[in-house]
């Protein structure tokens, strides 16, 4: 089977990191969507999400890996997002984000260690730090991704959580077996 190029020439400090990963927390604007913001003339809110980010989010449970999302806005397409890929760890109009962080470590009983943060700006940085495995999507602000463990080659709502789902997966030996599971 042919290899991911971007999960093929990996250090071993990477792969070590992302094999003790059991929870993956995200950010979502500029993350899970692009970062854009669309305010219909109705008043509602329209954000845009990346179907294969969500396969990978759901691949990542079937193989027992928690997943959250922890924002600091407030939005009801989010919440229908998080409803339609089984995420029920949901924090919004979290601008403290460390307080849900360590929330979710209580609740799954697992070390800092254990978790990765995928995100893309300040209020993400100290996520980051703290995470056994903090990632920065492509797109994100250059002082976040000179503090990342690694940064993703595809840009926020573009794929790049799937980036990191394929990695955290090929780190923890499910990648390939996930992926033949749907060859005939």
């Amino acid at each position: 089977m042919s290899m991911n190029p971007h999960l093929a020439n990996l250090s071993a400090d990477l792969i070590d990191k992302a094999a003790q990963i059991h929870l993956v927390i995200c950010d979502v604007d500029g993350v899970l969507s692009n970062g854009q913001v669309i305010h219909a003339n109705s008043g509602e809110e329209l954000k845009t999400f990346n179907i294969k980010d969500g396969f990978g989010l759901k691949a990542l449970q079937k193989f027992g890996i928690e997943t959250a999302i922890i924002t600091g806005r407030n939005s009801k397409i989010v919440e229908k997002r998080c409803q339609e890929l089984s995420i029920s760890n949901l924090y919004q109009n979290h601008l403290d984000k460390e307080g849900a962080f360590q929330e979710l470590c209580d609740k799954y009983s697992i070390t800092a260690e254990q978790v990765c943060h995928i995100g893309d700006d300040l209020p993400d940085l100290p996520l980051i730090q703290k995470a056994g495995l903090g990632v920065a999507v492509k797109d994100a602000h250059w002082f976040v991704r000179d503090h990342a463990d690694w940064v993703t080659s595809q840009k926020g709502g573009f794929g790049a959580v799937r980036e990191v789902c394929d990695l955290i997966l090929h780190s923890q030996g499910q990648l390939e077996s996930f992926l033949t599971s749907y060859l005939r």
